[in-house]
């Protein structure tokens, strides 16, 4: 994981600052500057959970289209 601004961090700031949110996490999947994310967040207790909700949210799409 790059620290600093990526090439969807300014996206990932929109999204954040629009939500009034501590944290925001952007997934870009073939966009117009390929594929990437960005993370923001202050919270080392946020970031030390991403991995655990990523698997949850994993989990759901599975579950979700029948591909457990």
């Amino acid at each position: 994981m790059a620290i600093g601004p990526g090439k969807y961090d300014d996206l990932c700031t929109t999204v954040r600052e629009s939500v009034e949110a501590d944290a925001a996490l952007v997934i870009i999947i073939n966009g117009r500057k390929g594929s990437g994310f960005s993370l923001q967040t202050a919270d080392l207790g946020v970031l030390a959970d991403l991995p655990a909700t990523l698997r949850s949210t994993a989990d759901q799409i599975e579950q979700s289209y029948g591909t457990a």
